[in-house]
């Protein structure tokens, strides 16, 4: 059995913990790795996606946006996952974000982010309202979280890479809900990931369920006062689960536990939640705490001014004018959200939406040359596009598209046009004599035919 190849004070302790259902707690470790995917409903329905994904989809108990899916899908593959219609999670993953529970509006922190599921997750909820600030302390990692975030079309996000306790205490209070999705010892993944089974000790456990109070502590200053703070792993450490709770309650009497509102797995604490891979996920521990504490003082309000650049590259994209500041940094022109704090320091990568940038004409007098980004289309729906090329996802040119080719397009659509595939926008190219010129990002493209 697989179980024997975990260490085995590891299943010293879960035979204690289980009890009677660590039989069928090991007897998982037999059984195929649980995959998922949660539609995006920014750019897809449940019917669209079901009528072109390969497999049927099966519900998972722990998100209404999230299904199972087979083993050997290969969703690189997919048209519809370039387009950025849905998201590979594994299924108890979600359950952290389902008992945030955000709603539009709301400004909602997603402190620990990378690779970007639950901050893609949350911003599917916000529908385009409120805000998103997604942070990952790892830059490389910060990276891979925003071109998640670009993928998905989101537009009301922030993506810094910044140290949790810099950037909590220059947004303190300014979050009516926190997400902290803690760094662990990876309990829940070693199902998935040999590597994790590897590197597992003790005494790793140990040392998590201190970084983990560290980052609570930060994690507290930017809730605003009757605003909630959600705490997850993906361990089954009750050290890093119930006993971090436990202490962070001694220490903030301001906060209480609240129930977590999942009917899956298992209670902990009474209102927190336990899921193990018997419950139809690889694992996952999620409490919701709420702050009852007085107000505070918030930070100040972002000035930024309106850049004419940004605002004309807007304008010959879109139909119409979507919501936000058009500003410009450098080179970079951007859509930014509304309601922005002071972002100095924070070590932000992108606020909004990334427009496109100036670039210089060799020509005496002549004015810098507006050139869009792949993320002013991917944020877009093709009908706010002011052009748009429409492909079924069978059509050789989707595949064609997703190579980096040049396509054929009709004589009618000239300059800049966005690419859709089953009416959700992939990217874009600039057309010209019938043809589509490329511009889909290299580093995106499928490789092969």
């Amino acid at each position: 059995m697989i179980s024997l190849l975990l260490p085995p004070s590891f299943c010293k302790r879960m035979k204690q913990q289980l009890g009677s259902e660590a039989e069928a707690f090991f007897a998982c470790y037999t059984q195929p790795v649980q995959r998922g995917i949660r539609l995006n409903p920014l750019k897809c329905t449940a019917e669209k996606l079901a009528g072109l994904l390969p497999f049927e989809l099966e519900q998972v108990p722990f998100s209404p946006l999230s299904y199972y899916a087979p083993e050997n899908f290969k969703a690189g593959q997919e048209p519809l996952h370039h387009a950025g219609a849905f998201y590979m999670q594994e299924p108890s993953a979600s359950a952290a974000v389902t008992a945030l529970n955000p709603q539009p509006g709301e400004r909602v922190l997603d402190l620990c982010a990378a690779p970007g599921g639950k901050s893609t997750q949350i911003a599917s909820l916000l529908n385009g309202q409120g805000m998103l600030w997604s942070n990952e302390i790892v830059r490389g990692r910060a990276n891979i979280l925003l071109s998640n975030i670009e993928r998905l079309g989101i537009r009301n996000a922030v993506v810094s890479s910044c140290q949790p306790e810099v950037l909590c205490s220059a947004l303190a209070g300014f979050f009516d809900r926190v997400l902290v999705d803690a760094p662990c010892s990876g309990e829940g993944m070693f199902r998935r990931d040999e590597g994790a089974v590897e590197e597992w000790t003790p005494e790793h456990a140990t040392s998590c369920a201190i970084r983990q109070q560290a980052i609570l502590e930060s994690a507290v200053q930017a809730v605003r006062p009757g605003g909630v703070l959600t705490y997850s792993t993906c361990t089954f450490s009750p050290e890093e689960n119930e006993g971090v709770i436990t202490e962070f309650l001694k220490r903030h009497p301001e906060f209480e536990l609240k129930d977590t509102g999942l009917t899956s797995g298992r209670p902990a604490l009474e209102k927190a939640r336990r899921i193990y891979p018997m419950d139809g996920g690889e694992g996952h521990f999620v409490a919701v705490l709420q702050h009852t504490g007085d107000s505070v003082v918030l930070p100040a309000a972002n000035t930024i001014k309106s850049s004419t650049a940004a605002a004309q590259l807007q304008k010959e994209i879109f139909r119409g004018i979507l919501p936000g500041i058009p500003a410009q940094f450098g080179e970079k022109l951007y859509l930014l959200p509304l309601g922005l704090p002071r972002l100095q320091g924070l070590g932000v990568l992108r606020a909004g939406i990334l427009l496109g940038e100036e670039k210089p004409v060799h020509r005496k007098g002549a004015s810098p040359r507006l050139e869009p980004a792949h993320a002013a289309f991917m944020a877009a729906k093709p009908e706010e596009l002011n052009q748009c090329l429409s492909l079924a996802h069978d059509d050789p040119r989707t595949a064609a598209f997703l190579h980096g080719e040049e396509i054929e397009a009709p004589p009618t659509l000239k300059g800049y046009c966005g690419v859709a595939v089953e009416g959700i926008t992939t990217g874009f190219g600039k057309c010209s004599s019938g043809n589509l010129k490329n511009h889909y990002p290299k580093g995106l493209r499928i490789l092969g035919k």
